[in-house]
């Protein structure tokens, strides 16, 4: 065989297996297009709390429950082994709250828990926090 002809057949070879390895990369690639993970994934990741009950500023009394959604495997393994901090961070936080917070700020409760945690995180992030159940006496 001629040696420029076995030179170019190689070339060709490795073009396609490198083309055929990104769009491989691309097609099995687990996040979206806008970052997201997707659904199966998610709650993969994600970790619900036991419920905290504690009391708020106005003598009143707060049962809550937070889904925490994180990037990986491992951050949901640190979160779950965080709950502690979780309740701790919740109590400190409900010490200023009242039952109309409650009511009506739930995104900053949310958000405040989100950005406490993650400052705690070592191995990946939290993405999302949620009150999946609240019950105010």
């Amino acid at each position: 065989m001629n040696r420029k002809l076995f030179t170019i057949l190689i070339t060709l070879l490795v073009i396609i297996t490198l083309a055929g390895a990104a769009t491989l990369y691309f097609l099995l690639k687990e996040d979206n297009a806008d970052g997201e993970l997707p659904i199966d994934k998610a709650l993969e990741y994600s970790y619900t709390t036991e419920e905290i009950k504690t009391d708020l500023k106005d003598n009143s009394y707060v049962l809550i429950q937070f889904q925490f959604f994180t990037d990986n495997k491992k951050a949901r393994e640190e979160i779950v082994q965080r709950e502690f901090q979780v309740k701790n961070e919740f109590i400190k936080q409900s010490i200023h709250l009242t039952e109309d917070d409650f009511q009506s700020n739930l995104n900053e409760i949310e958000s405040s828990m989100k950005e406490a945690m993650n400052q705690e995180m070592k191995n990946g992030e939290i993405l999302d926090v949620f009150i999946v159940n609240k019950v105010i006496q």
